[in-house]
């Protein structure tokens, strides 16, 4: 029992020889075949619910395209519960299996209710002909849907980063290199199933591919556990969404307090007082209202989570608001990946999807920004990042926020030829509306799926 408490309080930082041999990529092997499984079906589902929305559950277009995005946005604003859990309670392992769970049972239920004429909407004329038990399973299947792929999403990324130790130049090095084969196994398995899956959903029957995905996610969730002898598995403790809250309240609590006249008077731990390796945060005299948390009062006996931070706790939150902006400017890059499951799957239904004696289906035109993407990033690892750190000595290459304003920028670029091309479409379907303009032989619309790929890396 004492070694237990020991294990989780010593950080996970300060690696013992044990776990050293622990972790690294062998440990990431596993997170990727997952990763590229469980994508496999969840990009197919994306792209092709508008479609199976409108086909089967007898939405009209607006509703239909609304519920994919709802559903999506839901997705990944549930992912804060699966890190909110996976930080304070259990280990990012058990949650990524506990959520993963919930996820393999609403493909299950979502399968059933494709699969059954009785269990689908009789046509009513209106947007929306859902009603009774039909409508109960076809939401409840599509909220346990999204608590477990989001639950699952707000862990995975955690579990694979903690396979390497920051504070090792050669860990820290790699660290940045896996984000990049962990979006190409994205990449990857997003492929398969935007051409695979969506084949069969839209050629065979539409229960058949949610139940591909089903045995693609369960086969990826039994690598993912699989794996558990290689990975470094770092103990729950403080959730960083608590720290925050905390910092906040207690700067409320403080708001008419004065602030001392000296940045030396404010609370911090001594080295000490603790044993966490932690590295302490310098005060910074920006967001000075926040500093009011840092205040300890005489009143105070002993130092409280919620009646003092420290100034590291401050600086933490400082670096989260200073982070806002940035987090604020990717709302719209996300709004033109939303409209990539819904407008272009949409619009490329009413496009001559024609590649030679194939016909395409509209749910399998993400694959070209998927297919540049798998291409890209290979090259960037190995080419453009090796290249760009010997003038920038910085080990990514170039920095994080250089690369979200690039890609914010292909982005806009990318809508706007969208938009060109739906001109386009618009005008040829009332000239001719027996001849409509081709998917693949447009070059705006080609550019426009290709500036959407180089916006994602």
């Amino acid at each position: 029992m004492g070694d237990r408490e020991e294990d989780a309080k010593t950080s996970y930082n300060s690696l013992s020889p044990g776990n050293k041999r622990k972790g690294g990529f062998t440990a990431s092997a596993f997170v990727f075949a997952f990763t590229s499984l469980e994508n496999m079906g969840f990009v197919a589902n994306m792209v092709s619910m508008v479609l199976y929305f409108g086909k089967v559950m007898l939405f009209d277009l607006s509703t239909s395209a609304n519920t994919v995005t709802n559903f999506m946005g839901s997705t990944f604003l549930l992912a804060l519960i699966g890190g909110f859990i996976s930080d304070t309670y259990l280990s990012r392992l058990t949650t990524c299996l506990l959520f993963g769970t919930i996820e393999i049972l609403a493909l299950v239920l979502v399968t059933v209710q494709a699969s059954s004429d009785h269990l689908q909407p009789n046509p009513c004329g209106k947007s929306n002909c859902l009603k009774g038990g039909t409508a109960f399973m076809f939401y409840i299947s599509l909220c346990m849907l999204a608590l477990g792929t989001g639950g699952v999403r707000g862990s995975l990324t955690a579990l694979g980063g903690d396979q390497f130790d920051q504070k090792d130049p050669k860990e820290a090095k790699a660290l940045s290199s896996f984000f990049n084969w962990l979006m190409l196994s994205t990449t990857l398995g997003a492929a398969v199933g935007v051409t695979a899956i969506v084949w069969v959903s839209m050629n065979k029957h539409w229960y058949w591919g949610f139940f591909m995905s089903t045995v693609a996610a369960f086969v990826g969730f039994v690598f993912l556990a699989s794996g558990k002898p290689f990975y470094r598995l770092r103990a729950p403790g403080d959730s960083p969404i608590i720290r925050i809250a905390q910092v906040i309240v207690v700067a409320i609590k403080n708001r008419k307090l004065a602030l001392p006249e000296s940045p030396d008077e404010l609370y911090e731990i001594n080295d000490k007082e603790t044993i966490s390796s932690d590295p302490k945060i310098a005060h910074t005299n920006q967001f000075r209202w926040l500093d009011k948390a840092a205040i300890l009062c005489e009143v105070a006996s002993k130092p409280a989570p919620w009646t003092v931070c420290t100034v590291t706790q401050v600086e933490e939150v400082k670096i989260l608001v200073r982070m806002l902006p940035i987090v604020a400017s990717t709302i719209i890059m996300n709004t033109c990946l939303a409209q990539l499951q819904t407008f272009s799957v949409i619009q490329g239904s009413f496009m001559d999807r024609d590649l030679g004696s194939i016909e395409v289906p509209a749910p399998s035109i993400p694959v070209i920004p998927l297919l540049f993407m798998s291409i890209l990033l290979p090259i960037y690892e190995f080419f453009f990042v090796p290249l760009i750190r010997k003038i920038t000595h910085h080990p990514s290459g170039i920095t994080q926020l250089q690369r979200v304003g690039v890609g914010l920028v292909l982005s806009a670029i990318s809508m706007a030829i969208a938009g060109f091309v739906e001109v386009k479409r618009k005008n040829q379907a009332i000239t001719d509306p027996a001849k409509p303009i081709s998917l693949f032989g447009s070059p705006s619309n080609m550019a426009s799926l290709e500036l959407q790929t180089c916006s994602l890396l």
